[in-house]
């Protein structure tokens, strides 16, 4: 099933027109109505007028996440506050927070963006979605809620926490869908298997999960847990939030909304484009968001872009499962190594859990890499011959993917910080 068949299915010389035709628009939009735009193309010596082919977006700078917090809270509003319907604001780990705002015609587009992907996913108009992400500020319970409803779906706002609690909620109300990030929904089958239930005792049957990365090995772990079918989904609160991209049934890649998006993957060093399939960091334009112009952003996620035509018959690109990104990738004894990388290789072994830390320190100047992962059960404790064997098979597999030598430190189950939200996988000791 396609939500919106002339959109997703358009051909790829009409959909290049439609993003040139807005990129312009947005472009001089932005220059009249945004001063931050105005004064950066003036130093950059670029005009509105210098777009005429979408290849021309390589003459405009770049717009980061420090550019939003110098600019905190409204310096990016294109419309007076009075035209605003809707403020939400990231979590503000490090100073201020981003403050991202929407007009009610952005709602609109928002809305829409969110419902075609929930489609994409198997969304249907007679599911019951529990939604266990926390609702607030952060863009990502809200908007899924939001695309849900709009196809018709009974909503469950359960927000995060409490996992016995959303346990029962999911078998009394007989939810069918779950929103969340992946790693609580591991956390929940976790909390089922101790609480005695079994897949078989719940209709879930597909999960919309965003908010951190997760490898493939993940998703095949709730698969088997939850009996469900495990999709991604992304977005940025700086774009709009959920709905710049998500996978179909099919799981071979993310699409993304074009129409709204415009995607480019610049090789991270060199802030170039990278060569067609390769890996780079991604680069958006927000091609229709009017209350806040967001033009070439740089999201600091590693993917790559497929423009094929997939099977489910939609013609939107579509974008690899993150690698991970630029501020998380971890340089080892002069290796990069993702932490996706290593949760790949750690969910392949069924004696351990889904939960895992990896902890770097700094001694004699150089970095250490320590990965902690926890038992799945009790079957093996106290026996020190094959704990040893599966150190030392875990130590293995992790040397042929990393190329480096890792400390592993296998601890008691159930003994390694659970989440709620974002799981917190680095620590990083060092000291700079």
């Amino acid at each position: 099933m396609i939500y919106d068949e002339r959109i997703e299915q358009m051909s790829r010389a009409e959909m290049r027109e439609l993003q040139l035709e807005r990129l312009k628009y947005m472009v001089a939009y932005a220059y009249d109505n945004v001063p931050f735009y105005k004064k950066k193309y003036d130093e950059a010596g670029v005009k509105p007028s210098h777009i005429k082919t979408l290849k021309d977006i390589e003459k405009l700078p770049f717009v980061t996440k420090t550019d939003l917090r110098d600019n905190y809270p409204y310096g990016f509003l294109s419309v007076p506050l009075s035209e605003i319907s809707r403020i939400h604001a990231s979590s503000g780990t490090s100073g201020k927070p981003t403050v991202v705002a929407y007009t009610a015609e952005d709602m609109e587009i928002w809305t829409e963006c969110v419902a075609r992907l929930v489609v994409a996913a198997g969304g249907r108009k007679d599911d019951i979605v529990q939604i266990c992400f926390g609702y607030g500020l952060f863009t990502g319970a809200l908007g899924l809620h939001q695309g849900w409803e709009r196809i018709g779906a009974a909503v469950i706002p359960a927000s995060t926490g409490n996992t016995e609690r959303q346990i029962m909620l999911m078998k009394d109300l007989q939810t069918t869908a779950i929103v969340s990030t992946p790693s609580y929904a591991l956390r929940i089958a976790e909390e089922m298997e101790r609480l005695g239930y079994k897949p078989e005792d719940f209709k879930l049957r597909v999960g919309l999960f965003g908010s951190e990365a997760s490898s493939e090995e993940m998703h095949a772990e709730i698969a088997r847990k939850l009996h469900l079918l495990p999709t991604d989904n992304y977005g940025l609160s700086e774009l709009i939030g959920p709905g710049v991209s998500g996978e179909c049934e099919h799981k071979c890649g993310m699409h993304i909304n074009e129409d709204h998006f415009y995607s480019e993957i610049l090789d991270h060093a060199t802030l170039t484009p990278a060569s067609d399939g390769e890996y780079g960091e991604l680069v958006l334009t927000a091609l229709t968001k009017k209350s806040m112009p967001m033009i070439r952003y740089r999201t600091k996620d590693i993917t790559k872009i497929d423009y094929t035509p997939c099977v489910c018959g939609r013609t939107t690109a579509r974008m690899a499962k993150l690698k991970g990104r630029t501020d998380d990738m971890l340089i080892i004894k002069g290796v990069n190594v993702f932490p996706s990388q290593i949760e790949g290789v750690l969910l392949t072994f069924k004696e351990i859990g889904a939960s895992y830390e990896i902890v770097v320190t700094r001694e004699d100047y150089k970095d250490k890499l320590e990965v902690k992962v926890e038992l799945a059960d009790d079957s093996i404790v106290g026996d020190y011959g094959a704990l040893e064997d599966l150190s030392r098979r875990i130590r293995s597999a992790l040397k042929t993917v990393l190329q480096i030598d890792v400390k592993l430190t296998i601890v008691d189950h159930m003994s390694l910080t659970r989440y709620d939200g974002k799981a917190k996988r680095v620590i990083d000791l060092r000291k700079y």
